[in-house]
């Protein structure tokens, strides 16, 4: 590299010795249609080789013979334009446009702007007003449905992550995720939750690091899809790249800029993605209580005494049962929970037995969103500069909850002298959380919602217990004043066991661009981003007891801490050139070299054996002898040389290609240096084809090869240090590292055609694409004589095959109203083509009941196993003569469904009448399979509606059984499932009903397979609605207002359609590669609010 650069650099200086009788010229460029500032316009000196491009601000600057005539200015879609030079030196240009707009010059790899037209692969850009009209706490959430091939899968926890997967998943056990690139600099986006929170045990969704990044300072993203777009960034871009630009000040715009925004978000809950419950059976699971085992209420007196009486008088609520399978309501007086404790406003009172008419949605909150902004811009001839401040705080559905950001950033250019230009930014972020939600399974209060309660439970009493006497008073327990047995009063463990988190960050970089030449820049960066994040979660004495702490003991009550510090620094250097060589080719690119350096250190310390003085949340109030603490460190470097070069041919004709080749510490010496090649190609064949109807058209082909790094601690054993009691002090973990791994690998294929018609009313934008992904990083079984479970091998591939469509039109163009129409449509084709030698089926994640989520040969990434139905040779199913319910297969082995889509479209139409614009989003999805655990055990329990039906006959399905299968009594409960008897080979229709009067063989868990709690997880919905009005300039003069805009908004506003009961089909646990799991999710909102934005 210092050759090439010595080389160079002489080149240069011989260069400016033989045109030392020249001039600068310099000037802008802007459209003549809107005024606007136009970056990528070619600027030519007339019969010459010599050159140069406007800059993002529409600005160039050129050194030119003293005998230049005419200077030449040509942009894509815009008439080319010839000036006179005489005795100017500086110009202001406007082309006329054909509904040419800036859109058409995107920020590629490294950051480089590029005019979209050259491009041989496929990027689609989102506008500033895409992301800041309607706001999303994360901004991820804001592409949902707006750009072609990229799935969303946002959380509904507070501050939750963000899934994003664009062209399928490629890798089977490694990060799938898209890399996020703020102004050239990768970011990292490390996502907060772990293994037990992503499979749905217990755990808080900490979200995603990216998540970091404000809405209100991006001036526009550009998403790279292909691997041919996003080789230059090696390993880390097999997923995808979205380039995020954040706002400046502008070149020619002088004087102090101070704009000023306020957004205010109300949240409702959308009762579609909660469950409705029924009304008419309350608490235990049938009638098998009292003194002699066949009563539906125990009997005990006003103290709680058993009484052998049968009378009403002692009916008590059964308060070990977590069900709702129970007595029907009929109102008289039963004891329950609420009658033992002195302290409770119902002590030794009784309750009419009905439904509770406080539900679980009651438990909920109304949230409230604020995000205020105010940022101020300023230019001078020499430089820019803009500074902003974001105060963002939102509470929770939760009680006591609430999430506060504030971001600060600051960034600039100087021209130091005409040659040599700084550039800095800096970025601060501080977000400190209290009360997020538990998740999955265990632990959580909507899952005991969704899945084990008792409908008579009114959470307007349990609210009343825990504020009157601040203990862990509730429905379950085992005796009067003891501790419950299933779950906590869900009040007390909101505002005693809950969590909170801190995150302090900075991101910055500080650049040098040297013009060497009129067509060659030396370009050098070095940029941070380090932050250091402290997470505690809390356990009050008295509670439940459950896994916790560093030993995941069972634990009554307890404190943990996680310490968790990051740093990545990158380095980088680069020569970058842009040079005509004739009239007819140009050749532009850069030679560049890399370095990374990556430090992750996760601290993660505990209380033994619970608390000894209660209230007090310190290591030091252990019970017993502190455990060790888990200490992780990481540290990652990687070094890279690339190349990019792209000749251009009479503007028509492009052929690029890019190299990079990495050495990483991750991987084995001899293994660890590896290579990305690219190659594309692009002819816009409307400068051949001429036709009035033809706005532009374009074919583009390319290949490319990327990658994905083996884990930091995938190479060598390590050892782990146990806490001393009894037994060893160190033990080595059950999978045995691979010192001899290589890196995984990506080879994709990608056709595209771009075309727009009616002079850019019409077009289209269409991508076709193929990828294989090789030497997949999986474990393998072993032999227990070695000592070790599993190991890690290079093996296993996975295909993915597509197609991307982007249609765009304007139905109505005119004066004062427009009509503007975007459609994305997108889908992929996923199959696991092979795995190790022997292996067919890798086990990526265990749901609780049962069903398992694969990687299986033959199958897309994704597959859910589980228990299904049987069949007989007719494909009738089987049913039990017995229980009347149907026969399961034996093992969870069955192809359930698989959790990818079919496909995903988005369509967003905007109306545009003079200062008023009003636009609407319809997200949508087809197929994609989801595990319901909540419909699982909730039907088992006897929650839903779906378990209080009228049968056949016209009775409640629960009323018992009368008669026998053949001979049932008119008047007979239970119901009839549709299906055969089998005996002796021979098949007969089933006449045995389902006795369901107990919860044992009614529904849900009990009753049927798996197969019945997977649903199909298609969904419509109207994502966003906006409503804006720019205030016309002459009624805001007298308030040295230059221009104010008032926008009416909202987001997931109607669920239009889905299948997946009571639950958002969604709400996934958190980001990464555990999908198809919905166990309980908080309910979906809908978001109305405004903004008011002034600038001055």
């Amino acid at each position: 590299m210092k050759k090439i650069a010595l080389l160079l650099a002489f080149f240069a200086i011989g260069l400016q010795v033989l045109m030392a009788q020249t001039k600068e010229i310099s000037g802008t460029v802007t459209s003549a249609d809107d005024g606007g500032l136009i970056p990528g316009v070619s600027v030519s000196v007339k019969g010459t080789t010599l050159g140069t491009i406007t800059d993002m601000d529409g600005a160039f600057r050129l050194k030119v013979p003293q005998d230049a005539k005419i200077l030449t200015f040509s942009f894509v879609g815009m008439a080319t334009q010839d000036v006179v030079i005489g005795t100017q030196s500086t110009f202001k240009i406007k082309l006329s446009s054909e509904n040419i707009s800036v859109d058409e010059v995107v920020v590629t790899a490294l950051g480089i702007s590029r005019d979209k037209k050259s491009l041989g692969y496929s990027s689609q850009n989102v506008k500033e007003d895409q992301i800041s009209t309607v706001k999303a706490s994360n901004f991820m959430n804001s592409l949902s449905g707006k750009v072609a091939g990229v799935q969303i899968k946002k959380s509904n926890n507070m501050g939750g992550s963000t899934n994003v997967v664009m062209r399928g998943n490629k890798s089977l056990t490694n990060n799938n995720q898209v890399l996020y690139v703020v102004d050239g600099v990768p970011i990292n986006n490390e996502i907060g939750s772990y293994s037990s929170q992503n499979t749905g045990a217990t755990g808080y969704d900490y979200g995603n690091a990216a998540s970091d990044v404000n809405p209100d300072d991006i001036e526009s993203i550009n998403v790279l899809k292909g691997s041919a777009a996003t080789a230059l960034y090696g390993s880390r871009a097999s997923g995808g790249v979205i380039m995020i630009t954040t706002k400046k000040g502008t070149v020619g715009k002088k004087g102090i800029g101070v704009t000023v925004n306020t957004n205010i978000a109300f949240k409702s809950i959308d009762k579609s993605t909660f469950p409705t419950y029924q009304n008419q059976y309350g608490a235990g699971y049938g009638n098998f209580y009292g003194p002699n085992g066949d009563g539906w209420f125990e009997r005990r007196d006003v103290n709680g005494v058993t009484q052998k009486d049968d009378s009403k008088n002692f009916d008590w609520v059964p308060t070990t049962e977590d069900g709702s399978y129970g007595a029907k309501f009929d109102g008289h007086p039963v004891y329950g929970w609420y009658s033992v404790d002195p302290e409770s406003p119902w002590y030794k009172q009784t309750k009419p037995w009905e439904a509770a008419k406080n539900g679980p949605i009651t438990f909920f909150e109304k949230p409230v969103t604020y995000t205020n902004t105010v940022s101020i811009d300023n230019a001078t001839e020499n430089g820019t500069m803009r500074m902003s401040y974001t105060n963002f705080k939102t509470s929770d559905l939760m009680p006591n909850s609430d999430l506060h950001k504030d971001n600060f950033l600051v960034n600039g250019s100087w021209n130091v002298t005409k040659k040599l230009t700084a550039t800095a930014t800096a970025n601060f972020t501080r977000q400190a959380a209290t009360g997020r939600p538990s998740t999955g399974y265990s632990d959580n209060i909507v899952s005991n919602m969704r899945q084990w309660y008792e409908t008579n439970m009114d959470y307007a009493d349990q609210k009343t217990a825990y504020f009157l006497t601040k203990r862990n008073l509730t429905w379950n327990y085992n005796s009067a004043l003891n501790y419950p047995i299933y779950t906590d009063n869900p009040y007390f463990q909101r505002y005693e066991n809950y969590e909170n988190d801190s995150r302090n960050r900075i991101v910055g970089n500080m650049a040098l661009n040297y013009k060497v030449t009129n067509w060659l820049d030396a370009y050098a960066r070095v940029s941070v981003d380090d932050y250091a994040e402290k997470q505690e979660e809390r356990r009050a004495v008295g509670s439940v007891a459950t896994n916790f702490g560093v030993s995941r003991a069972n634990q009554k009550s307890g404190y943990m801490r996680r310490d968790i510090t990051f740093s990545e620094y990158n380095y980088d250097f680069m020569l970058k050139f842009n040079k005509s060589i004739n009239e007819d080719f140009n050749l532009s690119g850069i030679l560049g070299a890399t370095e990374r350096r990556t430090n992750l250190s996760r601290l993660t310390s505990s209380t033994n054996g619970g608390l000894s003085v209660a209230g007090i949340y310190s290591l030091q109030n252990s019970v017993s002898a502190l455990p060790f603490p888990v200490e992780t460190e990481s540290k990652i470097g990687v070094r890279g040389l690339y190349a990019s070069a792209s000749l251009g041919y009479k503007n028509m004709l492009f052929l690029d290609g890019t190299f990079r080749q990495d050495h990483a510490s991750t991987l084995p010496e001899g293994k660890s240096t590896y290579y990305y090649p690219s190659i594309t190609g692009a002819f816009v064949f409307s400068e051949v084809v001429k036709q009035n109807w033809l706005s532009f058209g374009k074919v583009r082909l390319n290949y490319a090869e990327v990658g994905n790094l083996a884990a930091f601690d995938a190479l060598l054993d390590k050892y782990t240090v146990n806490t001393p009691f009894v037994g060893a002090s160190y033990s080595l973990p059950s999978t045995k590292n691979n010192p001899d791994l290589k890196n995984e690998s990506t080879k994709s294929l990608e056709a595209g055609l771009e075309m727009s018609f009616l002079n850019k009313r019409l077009g289209f934008d269409l991508a076709v694409y193929k990828t294989r992904s090789m030497d997949q990083i999986m474990d393998v079984t072993l032999s227990q004589t070695t000592g070790y479970n599993k190991m890690f091998v290079n093996a296993g591939e996975i295909d993915n095959q597509g197609i991307e469509l982007t249609l765009n039109g304007s139905p109505v163009r005119s004066k004062n109203f427009n009509w503007d129409v975007n459609i994305n449509f997108a889908t992929n084709r996923n199959e696991v083509v092979s795995l190790y030698p022997g292996v067919d089926n890798l086990q990526l994640g265990s749901f609780q009941g049962g069903v398992t989520l694969n990687a299986t040969v033959g199958q897309p990434y994704g597959v859910l196993k589980g228990k299904d139905y049987t069949y007989d040779a007719n494909g009738n199913m089987i049913i039990s003569a017995s229980t009347g319910l149907p026969v399961k297969t034996s093992t969870a082995t069955s192809n359930l469904g698989n959790v990818n889509p079919k496909w995903t479209g988005g369509i967003t139409n905007t109306f545009s009448y003079k200062g008023v614009s009003f636009s609407f989003l319809i997200d949508m999805q087809k197929g994609g399979s989801i595990y319901s655990l909540d419909m699982y055990y909730g039907l088992y329990t006897g929650l839903y509606p779906e378990t209080v039906f009228t049968n056949d006959l016209g009775n409640p399905v629960r009323d018992p059984l009368i008669g026998t299968p053949g001979s049932y009594d008119p008047k007979s409960g239970g119901y009839l499932i549709q299906g055969v008897n089998v005996k002796d080979g021979v098949s007969t229709p089933n006449k045995t009903r389902v006795d369901a009067s107990t919860s044992d063989f009614a529904f849900g868990t009990a009753a049927r397979p798996h197969r019945d709690f997977v649903y199909d997880a298609s969904f419509i919905k109207l994502r966003e609605v906006s409503l804006s009005y720019n205030i016309p300039t002459a009624l805001l003069s007298k308030l040295l207002v230059k221009g104010a805009t008032i926008s009416f908004v909202g987001s997931n506003l109607w669920i239009i359609h889905k299948n997946l009961p009571y639950a958002d089909p969604e709400a996934g646990l958190s980001a990464g590669n555990i999908q198809g799991y919905s166990v309980g999710s908080l309910p979906g909102t809908r978001d109305f609010g405004f903004n008011l934005k002034f600038n001055f």
